[in-house]
Formats: C-alpha cells, structure tokens, sequence
C-alpha cells in the first residue's frame, strides 16, 4: 500500500521542532495511516536525522503503534492467566476458525484484525475478548458467533 507522502511530511513538519517530536509523530502518523508503514519509518528517520533503528524501536517498545495495518474491527482475546485457565483460548481458537485468519493478522476484506493480548484488567469477568472498546466477558467459545454477528 502506497503512502500519502504530501500527509506524512505535513505531520512531520507541524511536530520535528517540537520536544519529543518522534513521539508526536509517530502518534499522528498512526492515526492518520491506521499504522506505521516502514515507508514511512524511513522518511520519518531522514526527516528528524535519527537512526531507522531508534524509530523502530519505540514503535516496538510501545503496545499503541502497530507496524501492519489493523482491521476496522480489533479483536482482542486476553491470554492471561485468569482468562486463559478459563478456556480463553478456546474462544480464541473459535474467532480463528470463524474470521479465517489467525492472531496478529487482519483480514483480506480490512474488517477484522485479531491480537492475543495479556491482561485487559476485567480478571473477573474472564475468559475475556474485547472488540475495539466494548469488552465481553465471562465467554464460553459459543458466544463467539452472535457477538461477531455484531460486527459486519
């Protein structure tokens, strides 16, 4: 996928003066692309004259930035520990088979994208899964089908 070059250098020209620029870049770049395309790492690189290597390794350190792009609707199934002796991945198991693909990728369509994460802090509602910022708890992988239903 082709990035808008003229849109990235407007974010990085409104922020490299600025403190923490990097940051500030990064946040408006994956806001405005849905994620960091390395294209983009590149020239963000150049513009600031700081190593590629420091640019990717902020967008790794930090959990907000994503390197692929992600689908309209982020699919989250926590594999913490509560969740997970709770049957967690069963029901993750179950959004793979009904999505088709599998945790960490996005969908041909750009509708779903699927993440394993750890604790999403609702210990007691486990097994938990999160859809963008609505959270479901207290799953067995046969809600699966009508809570994605939701979602088209």
């Amino acid at each position: 996928m082709a990035i808008d070059n003229e849109m990235l250098m407007n974010i990085i020209n409104k922020n490299k003066d600025n403190n923490g620029a990097l940051m500030q870049i990064l946040h408006d770049v994956q806001d405005s692309f849905g994620y960091i395309p390395y294209e983009a790492q590149k020239v963000i690189a150049e513009e600031l004259n700081v190593p590629l290597s420091e640019v990717y390794g902020v967008i790794t350190f930090y959990s907000r930035f994503t390197l692929n792009p992600v689908g309209k609707y982020k699919v989250g199934v926590c594999l913490g520990t509560a969740c997970y002796v709770k049957g967690s991945d069963k029901v993750l198991e179950r959004i793979e088979n009904i999505l088709k693909i599998k945790a960490g990728e996005t969908s041909a369509d750009g509708l779903y994208s699927i993440d394993a994460t750890r604790c999403v802090g609702a210990c007691g509602l486990a097994p938990v899964m999160t859809i963008n910022e609505d959270v479901y708890g207290k799953l067995v992988p046969e809600d699966v089908d009508k809570i994605l239903a939701k979602y088209k």
